[in-house]
């Protein structure tokens, strides 16, 4: 968990460059022990004893190479210190173990890296034999913190999480689909958020923080129309934690309806330039705490290239913007309120106008002799 990398688990175990995250790691899962109510052979003992359960969460070309006792220990002393890391960043209290705010960042990453994911059913079994019952509310909380939705909801009922990169996907999608799963056998003409404004279709956030969230109104049926999308959080952290979400959703073993790859595709195809951020960003959907909206602009098409979708997510409402965008009478109504009424003084005047020619035409009507 070191700007240098560190390891967990047996995919990198004893790799040379990983080695100065080795003694993080032991001064963390010592931390835990102490603050456990139990010894090292406590845990130890319990791992030895579930080691065969925990062998099934990891393919056997990866932890052939290991014995039992390598693998039981590796785990205690990996297990140990992620749950010791997610504690003290709930607590603040990465000083009291010299860990500095840079390590702190580059160790989230870690965390989320597909390569480095401990079995979740490993992380309980810690926490069910520690004394100290605050390490699952720790969790909750650092999926929050690293959670890429602003203000997103809270998750529902699910299945149990594979790991910590599992639970990250749930609390972003919360198992939930899309409305509306029509067929879209037309070809989107729109390629970006300028063209589609230009069509007069305004942006407006979601009411609720899922990536799923997305959905397209009329005002009335008629004009304008509303696409809506989650808010969503941009930094440093949020190209690597969406490229190993959707490196996770590609796994073979993996059943999955590719709900992070789906969202991703969809904001590619609003996004071309970084005026189409400068709008999702006035529009109150886009929070850049990247940099400026070229980076943005640049680290969407990036995380967009090459990916294979799933169609029928958000095929209803990619099809009703698109039949929306076809309705040209309704693209120069949009065309002509820019043109016209792009400020408030334009309309000002324009109402001015209107309001100067009726009482010409009142001051007309009553000076011209009808008799």
């Amino acid at each position: 968990m070191l700007s240098q990398g560190c390891s967990l688990g047996p995919i990198h175990y004893g790799e040379d460059q990983y080695k100065f995250g080795e003694e993080l790691k032991l001064r963390l899962a010592k931390k835990f022990v102490e603050e456990s109510g139990k010894s090292a052979e406590d845990f130890c003992d319990m791992i030895a004893k579930k080691i065969v359960q925990l062998k099934e969460c990891f393919d056997e070309k990866v932890i052939h190479r290991y014995d039992n006792v390598t693998l039981a220990w590796m785990l205690f002393v990996d297990g140990c210190a992620t749950l010791q890391f997610i504690y003290c960043a709930k607590k603040g209290e990465f000083k009291e173990l010299n860990i500095k705010n840079d390590q702190v960042a580059f160790g989230q990453q870690d965390l989320f890296l597909l390569e480095n994911q401990l079995p979740y059913q490993l992380l309980e079994e810690l926490m069910i034999l520690s004394t100290n019952k605050e390490l699952a509310a720790s969790i909750k909380s650092f999926i929050d913190s690293n959670n890429m939705i602003h203000g997103h909801n809270e998750a529902g009922e699910n299945e149990p999480p594979i790991h910590l990169l599992d639970l990250l996907r749930t609390s972003l999608l919360d198992g939930s689909m899309p409305s509306g799963q029509d067929g879209n056998n037309k070809h989107e003409s729109y390629r970006n958020v300028q063209e589609l404004r230009a069509a007069g279709i305004r942006l407006k956030p979601s009411k609720t923080g899922l990536l799923r969230n997305v959905s397209f109104s009329k005002r009335c049926n008629f004009f304008p129309g509303y696409l809506q999308l989650p808010p969503i959080r941009v930094d440093d952290s949020t190209g690597p934690k969406f490229f190993n979400l959707i490196a996770y959703e590609m796994c073979p073993d993996f059943k999955n309806d590719f709900g992070i790859s789906s969202y991703i595709s969809l904001l590619d195809s609003l996004i071309d330039h970084p005026d189409d951020v400068k709008e999702l960003r006035k529009a109150h959907i886009l929070h850049n705490l990247l940099g400026n909206d070229e980076e943005v602009a640049q680290l969407f098409n990036e995380i967009g290239t090459d990916l294979v979708p799933d169609q029928a997510t958000y095929a209803n409402v990619r099809k009703q913007i698109q039949n929306y965008y076809d309705t040209k009478w309704k693209t120069w109504i949009a065309e002509a309120i820019h043109d016209h009424f792009s400020s408030p003084w334009t309309f000002l005047a324009f109402l001015a106008a209107v309001t100067g020619l009726g009482l010409t035409a009142i001051q007309t009507w009553y000076t011209v002799p009808w008799w």
